[in-house]
């Protein structure tokens, strides 16, 4: 029996990977075509985007939407993962920092910046994985991207002798990493900084409100169903039941079927009777299938 399709939103404990939770996944659901919509490193928690047979061809369009979170920065001490997880490589007394010189450094990095991407990460070079060059000492020099971060606001701060712990909230584009927000607004303020906290409390639509711990999908495990998923996640249309077949086969149809779409971005094209039939985007005066998910 084939499983549902369908997106399962996770609330991933701490101390596990992103992969870890898709296992868990495979085997709650009977099914090896289990995938994620951007991880989540070990010491985070929080929102973990799951998609379950054909809601994995989701993901992929699922990974450029904002996300949320929620963060505690450490200032005065610098590691080599700007995370917990790592060593600490720097430390400086963080014993004169204003609250008004953090919100300063986070004011200056809101909005679109270029932003270098930690040295431990998934990001690949040469076909290896950052995280894996830097564990064997060849920690590569990753090049900066340009990434937005719509809001980085500072919240309670804590003394510790010559630390300091600042809670903060940012919202961010797909591909923008906290770690390096803590590491270089840690750097801007003289002392170094990492993150000791990170939670994930939103991507794109799905928020941590939809999200259950895999102990609550161990006793009752459900999908969110594909075209609800992708209603709720992108711009969407209903289809003829002609224009429906004609995509359901890889047909690209006029784009003027899209010019009643508010909005930018792929639109989740529906049949007459509600089904998901693809996602669609607009490419050289026609609306072509980025993925099919009818038969």
């Amino acid at each position: 029996m084939t499983a549902e399709s369908g997106l399962v939103i996770v609330d991933k404990p701490t101390g596990i990977t992103s992969h870890d939770v898709v296992a868990r996944i495979r085997r709650l659901a009977g099914t090896r075509r289990v995938g994620h919509a951007g991880t989540l490193d070990p010491m985070a928690t929080g929102v973990l985007v799951i998609g379950v047979e054909k809601a994995t061809r989701l993901l992929g369009h699922l990974t450029l939407a904002e996300k949320e979170y929620t963060a505690t920065i450490r200032f005065g001490q610098a590691t080599d993962t700007d995370d917990a997880d790592g060593e600490v490589i720097a430390q400086t007394s963080a014993a004169g920092v204003t609250r008004e010189a953090i919100e300063a450094g986070a004011a200056a990095l809101t909005g679109e910046i270029e932003q270098v991407p930690p040295g431990f990460s998934a990001i690949k070079v040469a076909g290896k994985r950052a995280y894996r060059l830097a564990r064997e000492g060849a920690a590569p020099q990753l090049a900066a991207r340009t990434v937005t971060v719509s809001s980085f606001t500072v919240g309670a701060v804590r003394r510790d002798g010559d630390l300091l712990d600042a809670d903060v909230a940012v919202t961010c584009s797909s591909g923008t990493y906290v770690r390096a927000l803590a590491r270089d607004l840690g750097a801007a303020l003289g002392v170094g900084g990492h993150l000791t906290a990170l939670r994930r409390t939103r991507v794109g639509p799905y928020d941590i409100g939809q999200a259950a711990t895999l102990e609550q999908l161990g006793d009752s495990f459900a999908v969110m169903p594909l075209a609800q998923a992708a209603a709720r996640a992108f711009r969407h249309m209903n289809l003829t039941e002609v224009d429906a077949g004609l995509v359901a086969h890889g047909r690209r149809l006029p784009a003027s079927v899209l010019s009643d779409v508010p909005g930018t971005g792929p639109v989740a094209a529906f049949a007459p009777d509600g089904t998901l039939v693809a996602l669609l985007t607009e490419a050289g005066g026609q609306a072509r299938p980025l993925a099919v998910f009818v038969p």
